[in-house]
C-alpha cells in the first residue's frame, strides 16, 4: 500500500489494519517480477549519487502509516544488503508537517541517530499518538530516546540540512513521485508494497531488480 497527496486523512483511521497487511503476507520469491505489475522503468533514467554501487532510494513520510509498517522489514532488508549496494531515503515534501519532518530525517542522518532513532519516531507518530510538530518537540523526543537534543536541533537548522532537503525535492520532481513508500533501483526501477502486493513483496522485487541493475 501507498499514501498519495489526497489519500492521507483517510488512511489514518485504519493505521492498525495497515500494519497487518504489509508485514504479514510472505514475500512471493519464487516468481520472476513482472514489469509494469510488480515494477515500472524510470524514463528517463536518473543518475546515482554513486555510480559504483547499486543505488536503491525509499521516498517516505514520517507522517505516513503505511511507511511506519513498512520500516520494521525495510530495516531488516537493509542489514543484509551486499557490500554493493546502498539504501538512501528520502523523505517527501507531502503529507503533514513535511517540511519539519525533513529536516528530522535529515538532521538524524548527520548526526548518525537514523538507525537508533528512525523506528521510534514512526512508533511516536502512529502508535504512541505524539504531536511531534514543532522543531523543539522533535529534539525533546530525541533528547528522551538516546539522542543529543541540543545537536539534533543545530543539526536540524543547519545549512546542510536545508540542502538536503532542496536536494530532496529535486529528486522528488525527478523521479515523479506522488506517494509513498516508493522504491527506486539504481535510477531505472520502481516499486512500492502497493504495486508488488506487500512490504516483503516489494523487497523481494527490489533484490531482483538489483540483480537487474548489476548486468547494466
Amino acid at each position: 500500500m501507498n499514501m498519495n497527496r489526497r489519500d492521507f486523512s483517510a488512511a489514518l483511521v485504519s493505521t492498525g489494519a495497515l500494519a497487518t497487511s504489509l508485514l504479514a503476507s510472505p514475500p512471493a520469491t519464487a516468481q520472476a517480477a513482472v514489469e509494469g505489475k510488480d515494477f515500472t522503468r524510470v524514463d528517463p533514467p536518473q543518475p546515482s549519487r554513486d555510480p559504483g554501487k547499486v543505488e536503491v532510494l525509499e521516498f517516505f513520510s514520517y507522517a505516513c502509516p503505511h511507511c511506519s509498517a513498512f520500516e520494521p522489514s525495510l530495516e531488516g532488508w537493509a542489514r543484509q544488503l551486499p557490500a554493493d549496494v546502498v539504501l538512501r531515503r528520502v523523505p517527501v515534501s507531502f503529507l503533514m508537517n513535511a517540511e519539519n519532518f525533513m529536516r528530522t530525517y535529515y538532521a538524524l542522518e548527520s548526526t548518525g541517530s537514523v538507525d537508533a532513532l528512525q523506528m521510534k519516531i514512526f512508533r511516536a507518530i502512529h502508535v504512541d499518538r505524539l504531536r511531534l510538530e514543532k522543531p523543539e518537540d522533535i529534539a525533546e523526543f530525541v533528547g528522551k530516546n538516546g539522542g543529543d537534543a541540543a545537536r539534533f536541533m543545530a543539526a536540524f537548522k543547519s545549512f546542510s540540512v536545508a540542502t538536503s532537503v532542496t536536494r530532496a525535492k529535486k529528486l522528488m520532481a525527478d523521479y515523479r513521485i506522488e506517494s509513498v513508500p516508493t522504491i527506486v533501483v539504481s535510477g531505472r526501477f520502481v516499486t512500492s508494497p502497493a504495486q508488488a502486493g506487500g512490504g516483503p513483496q516489494a523487497l523481494a522485487v527490489a533484490d531482483q531488480l538489483i540483480q537487474r541493475a548489476r548486468k547494466g
